[in-house]
């Protein structure tokens, strides 16, 4: 029996100080440290939402991606089944190394809470969820280079199970200023295939 095809209704990247949303550049500034660039970044895309300003920067670098792509989503219907289907090859690391450092320096010894809980790669799909009103599946997976056949498998089965009525994807690495999102909305109706050769493609641009 051939499965059902899906398609990639809308996709963003964000890397080197730019953000492209269909591949169109939407926002860039020059090179600069990612905290600067993602709060310029909030502000050119007219943002209200406070709590981002608290988040660490793997939550900052996956929530900007989903809000090009979910803002109209949670605009149309409160009754919101999009899944989150996203992976990375660093966890929580960056937060980790931050948390561990407040740890081990006795003169300096301050275990920080706010810091401790972005300890975990999957809060930033809470972040997600809170934003969007979304109660629906959410995984968060470790892979040691991005995985399009997982992701495409993973995705398709949700949808073909019902369990979701679209899945937002998303590819999210951040470790040590070196960043890279890779976001896109997969659903039963629209004009791009949902295949990994096309994932393969639009995740190199």
């Amino acid at each position: 029996m051939e499965a059902n095809k899906t398609y990639i209704q809308s996709y963003c990247s964000i890397q080197n100080n730019q953000i492209l949303l269909n591949g169109e550049i939407v926002f860039s500034t020059e090179p600069t440290v990612f905290s600067d660039f993602s709060k310029k970044a909030y502000q050119n895309l007219e943002i209200s939402y406070s709590k981002f300003f608290k988040m660490d920067n793997l939550s900052k670098l996956a929530f900007l991606g989903a809000e090009l792509l979910l803002k109209s989503e949670s605009d149309a219907s409160k009754e919101n089944n999009t899944a989150l289907v996203f992976a990375n090859k660093s966890s929580s690391l960056d937060t980790d190394v931050k948390y561990q450092n407040s740890i081990v320096d006795p003169e300096n010894y301050y275990p920080s809470p706010a810091v401790f809980v972005y300890t975990l790669p999957n809060i930033c799909l809470g972040e997600i969820s809170i934003r969007h009103q979304l109660r629906s599946e959410n995984s968060f997976f470790i892979f040691v280079e991005y995985n399009p056949e997982f992701m495409e498998k993973y995705s398709n089965i949700l949808l073909d199970t019902q369990k979701a009525d679209k899945v937002l994807c998303g590819w999210v690495e951040y470790y040590n200023e070196d960043y890279k999102a890779f976001l896109y909305l997969v659903d039963k109706k629209g004009e791009l295939i949902h295949n990994q050769e096309l994932l393969i493609k639009l995740y190199n641009q």
